[in-house]
């Protein structure tokens, strides 16, 4: 029986990539969720003291954190099989408390860095 060859489509062997995002640090404000998408796609809602981990193609992807007061967006690369780690924090401005008692509301500002490898450093974001 003669075997045909594999359809064009069919999905490579290949290892995906897999994305976690924490929000755990102590330096959060603990107030307003984050939204996260990667490559313009909704991926999830970060309340503080969560983590969100997902499977990803493996390639360049751009990443965005959004608070609703403030944005950031990360590029990197995902090699297959590699496990991406971000973590995001939202923080206080100067004026944040004091509008917040004033007025109810206040800015906060969101970051987002990339945890390296088996080290505590981090690759600061490009903002955009």
């Amino acid at each position: 029986m003669p075997v045909s060859p594999p359809a064009e489509n069919q999905t490579s062997t290949e290892p995906a990539a897999r994305l976690t995002i924490a929000r755990t640090s102590p330096e959060d404000v603990k107030q307003r969720q984050i939204i996260c998408k990667l490559d313009g796609d909704w991926i999830g809602d970060l309340l503080f003291g969560k983590t969100l981990s997902k499977p990803i193609p493996a390639g360049r992807h751009k990443l965005r954190v959004d608070n609703t007061w403030n944005k950031k967006t990360i590029e990197f690369d995902a090699g297959p099989g590699e496990h991406v780690k971000f973590r995001t924090v939202n923080r206080a401005g100067g004026c944040t408390w004091f509008l917040v008692a004033s007025i109810g509301a206040g800015p906060m500002y969101v970051a987002i860095e990339r945890e390296a490898e088996g080290e505590e450093h981090a690759e600061k974001d490009r903002a955009g």
